[in-house]
């Protein structure tokens, strides 16, 4: 369940069933982890809307699709964090160290730019989601995960 700042609700069903972790919360945890406002989950809380969401509270907004393209139009890291965020799944599903290089390698193939996380950063991440894939898989209760107001993907308007 996500819950957006302008208090609409959504379900988001994983397509992904073959992690003991759902992708999703790999793509939330490395996002707020490394601070990138314009992945996938600071696009939703832009008001972009995916496929697999389904509103199930909140006020629908009137311009909710428009919104959502306006938001998925804009410039955005969507790319780049699905290309980091799976490398970073990996080395949990495998129990296998944080992925320096192959952060970096990733990061590498879709930027110009040298990469700016440092190893405390992706440290940071992977722990993370080592922790929380703890807990998803040991406890029954809502696993509840705070977005920063911060990060969210620009462009929106109003």
């Amino acid at each position: 369940m996500i819950r957006r700042a302008d208090g609409a609700e959504f379900t988001l069903s994983s397509y992904s069933r073959k992690h003991r972790v759902p992708h999703d919360l790999a793509h939330a945890v490395t996002e707020r982890e490394l601070g990138m406002p314009d992945g996938i989950f600071g696009c939703i809380a832009a008001g972009a809307i995916f496929d697999s969401m389904q509103q199930t509270a909140g006020k629908k907004r009137y311009d909710a699709k428009r919104r959502s393209a306006r938001v998925l139009k804009g410039p955005n890291s969507i790319g780049l964090s699905e290309a980091i965020t799976s490398v970073i799944h990996e080395a949990v599903e495998h129990d296998e160290a944080t992925p320096y290089a192959r952060v970096r390698e990733m990061w590498g193939v879709t930027q110009p730019d040298p990469c700016p996380y440092l190893d405390t950063d992706l440290d940071r991440a992977t722990a993370t989601l080592r922790e929380l894939s703890r807990r998803w898989q040991t406890n029954s209760d809502p696993l509840v995960f705070p977005w920063p107001k911060k990060l969210q993907a620009a462009g929106t308007g109003r």
